[in-house]
């Protein structure tokens, strides 16, 4: 079939499936409200003023949304009479996004791909340009916007091999909408060569954003603070996913040494998760302890170092993963342990804990290869030997300070990526 026929069929499938696209964010609207509001948005139809002129920035999750916000200052900066136009798939995204809005700016979900949603949306908003962040591509996005002439770039590209495979299966769709995109700017070499396969017109290879990540002083102190509190290091199972903190409980039973040595402490990657998390702690006999019922971090370290050898930390706050970081000798990257690609481990590198990978890294295969090369992260094939490597790590602490340093030394010296977009956004930026 050509692609135009293989288009209409998608768009014909896409519009099939409203109504259980409805039904599912309804559900999920259940444990995360967010999901709840402004449905319609999804098909195009707003209460939001429209306009023109709009720099539209598309962030579907959450680590999207932080890399535009490691953008979004710099661009105000060049072009200050900017007006954003921030879009989100997930709730996640939406609640971090809120934070990066300036009077004149809109925020609303991302419409659904079918033609008249997409359709509705751009005539709604008539964006000047649109920057998407790493991976969203959608077919009918694409088409709309070469056909109105919205110049669409998609910035801090990646590809993961996986993915790569799965958008080979439906080549004619993916080479649609990857080829009617106007620029892309991967991350990496391999992500480049991924991505023209796909028939992406690669204009560059400019590292990638998420390195430029700056540090927030006040978390930092707040992590060295509660750090201070401790008798015992602390290792810090960061952006878990289902099925790894059951793992990692499952390898400190086994591991009963680890308790008297260290720390541990969960951050669950999704916040929906944290009662979920905390019944399977109690669950597998250890004692709890919360960070949310506590003034600070340094509160609730207070109470833990008080606290019996088996009782662990849960994570339950947003917005606190550099303090985490900060507080923690070694961190293990959720993510992956289980086939999901990993986490981002560039942001415990950047204040200074070095990481531990499991064997699921597809998602910063290069970040990943080059920290294991400089020797700030470690590979372990199981949750159980990540537990011993972490271990080992916090047993050397006349190396602790220059393994810290050197882990920010690292991510210091694979910045620039924000300078590099910022100079080749130029010419697709509005005038005025």
């Amino acid at each position: 079939m050509s692609s135009r026929v293989w288009l209409s069929f998608y768009s014909l499938v896409m519009w099939a499936l409203q109504p259980l696209v409805v039904r599912k964010l309804r559900r999920r609207s259940r444990d995360e409200p967010l999901y709840g509001q402004d449905i319609p948005e999804r098909w195009g139809h707003y209460a939001t003023p429209g306009g023109q002129g709009f720099v539209w920035v598309h962030a579907v999750s959450l680590g999207e949304t932080r890399v535009a916000a490691l953008l979004l200052p710099h661009l105000r900066a060049k072009w200050p009479g900017m007006r954003l136009l921030l879009t989100h798939g997930t709730a996640t995204g939406r609640e971090a996004g809120r934070a990066l809005l300036q009077p004149g700016d809109v925020q609303v979900w991302q419409p659904w791909d079918t033609p008249s949603a997409v359709q509705r949306f751009l005539h709604h908003f008539q964006p000047r340009v649109g920057l998407l962040m790493e991976t969203e591509v959608w077919p009918n996005w694409v088409q709309a916007c070469r056909a109105q002439g919205v110049p669409l770039l998609l910035l801090n590209a990646r590809l993961s091999e996986k993915s790569y495979q799965q958008a080979q299966r439906l080549r004619v769709l993916s080479h649609t909408a990857y080829a009617g995109l106007t620029e892309v700017w991967a991350q990496t070499e391999d992500d480049a060569r991924r991505l023209r396969a796909l028939g992406a017109n690669v204009t560059a290879v400019l590292g990638n954003l998420k390195f430029d990540v700056p540090l927030d002083d006040r978390l930092q102190a707040a992590g060295w603070q509660a750090r201070a509190r401790l008798s015992r290091p602390v290792v810090v199972l960061a952006s878990s996913r289902e099925g790894e903190e059951q793992a990692l409980l499952q390898a400190l039973q086994r591991t009963p040494q680890a308790l008297e040595q260290a720390h541990w402490l969960i951050v669950p990657r999704h916040p929906q998760r944290f009662d979920e998390v905390a019944d399977l702690v109690q669950a597998a006999g250890f004692a709890l302890l919360r960070r949310s019922p506590c003034d600070s971090l340094e509160q609730a370290a207070a109470r833990w170092t008080s606290a019996d050898a088996r009782t662990l930390m849960l994570g339950d706050s947003l917005g606190e993963m550099g303090a985490y970081a900060s507080m923690a000798q070694v961190t293990l990257m959720g993510g992956s342990f289980e086939p999901l690609g990993g986490q981002n481990l560039i942001e415990p590198l950047a204040y200074g804990s070095p990481v531990v990978v499991g064997p699921h890294t597809f998602n910063f295969e290069q970040a990943t290869r080059e920290a294991l090369r400089a020797g700030v992260a470690m590979r372990v094939s199981t949750m159980a030997e990540g537990v011993l490597a972490a271990l080992n790590w916090t047993q050397q602490p006349s190396q602790e300070t220059a393994s810290s340093q050197h882990c920010r030394d690292f991510v210091q010296q694979h910045a620039g990526a924000v300078a590099r977009s910022l100079a080749r956004l130029s010419p697709w930026m509005p005038k005025s």
